[in-house]
């Protein structure tokens, strides 16, 4: 079993180099070595080992900064994604990749399904809903997982913006009236590893491969919440903040304007990933709570 993995050093390849060195010969690549705008040496770099597995981790995340670089999102989202596509059916090889909830317009009142009309209203999510299209078009054998509102203690995120901007100031405006989950890092490259081992030995795989599914915790806050549990969270371990939680005030999407829109709501329904792969999606604040302990951690 052969697995390349890209996007090693981001948020989520930085934790499937942990989970997925078990299942087999584990090849790592970060955008020095296999970089998304060079089609040609992606291509050499997949026909040269001959994987049996492809996990593509990397991608162009920056929402705001995609709506003045759209080229290049299409060129890293969707172009190399079906590059990558069509060399996994070339090979007969599974490729394994990461889409978002923002193929959403978030205007359904309930949890997003998998075959729910996809409506993105951002260049960010048209490029990756393009990316999804292109993989289920090549053929190839793959598993999609959308996931929402990623953190980790690896890389830039939320997360670790907001405790930085805790210790710096006395009062956050956080945005309340966006609703979606928080799924850290650490669960998508877990999940991706107990699926990818349940399709390597299980009798019937073509049952549960070549399917979209959704990846997040259970339950639902807001950004405001989100922020809110975590510096409650960094306080009760004994942290020290500037901002005192009563500073913590929430505000509306228009009083925060950004480049990009954003969905209000973007939950996902994960009761189809749940039940095929028989895996318990915890509650978001399990691993909030873990990441404000390791961050307290590595800070003293």
């Amino acid at each position: 079993m052969k697995i390349l993995l890209f996007g090693a050093n981001g948020q989520v390849g930085w934790e499937l180099q942990r989970s997925l060195c078990c299942l087999g010969e584990l090849l790592v690549f970060d955008r020095h070595t296999a970089n998304f705008e060079q089609p040609d040496k992606l291509r050499d770099i997949i026909r040269r080992q001959r994987p049996s597995h492809i996990v593509n981790a990397a991608a162009y995340t920056a929402v705001d900064k995609a709506e003045t670089e759209q080229e290049e999102a299409h060129r890293i989202n969707t172009e190399a994604v079906d590059l990558l596509a069509h060399e996994a059916k070339r090979l007969n090889a599974m490729l394994i990749h990461y889409s978002t909830d923002y193929v959403f317009d978030g205007n359904k009142s309930n949890s997003y399904l998998e075959d729910d009309a996809t409506k993105p209203i951002n260049v960010y999510g048209k490029t990756k809903l393009k990316g999804e299209e292109a993989i289920q078009d090549s053929g190839c054998d793959y598993l999609i997982f959308r996931t929402s509102w990623v953190y980790s203690t690896h890389g830039s995120n939320f997360a670790k913006t907001i405790l930085g901007l805790a210790q710096e100031r006395e009062m956050l405006n956080i945005v309340h009236d966006q609703h979606g989950v928080p799924t850290s890092a650490q669960l998508i490259s877990e999940v991706t590893a107990l699926c990818m081992h349940r399709l390597m030995y299980d009798k019937n795989p073509d049952a549960l491969g070549s399917e979209v599914y959704h990846l997040a915790p259970s339950g639902k806050t807001t950004w405001y919440g989100f922020a809110k549990y975590l510096l409650e969270e960094t306080l009760s371990l004994g942290g020290s903040l500037r901002t005192s939680l009563e500073n913590i005030k929430p505000i509306t999407t228009d009083e925060f304007p950004l480049p990009a829109k954003r969905p209000i709501s973007s939950l996902l329904n994960t009761s189809k990933l749940a039940t095929s792969f028989d895996i318990t999606m915890p509650p978001w604040e399990w691993h909030v709570r873990r990441l404000a302990a390791e961050l307290l951690q590595r800070n003293s």
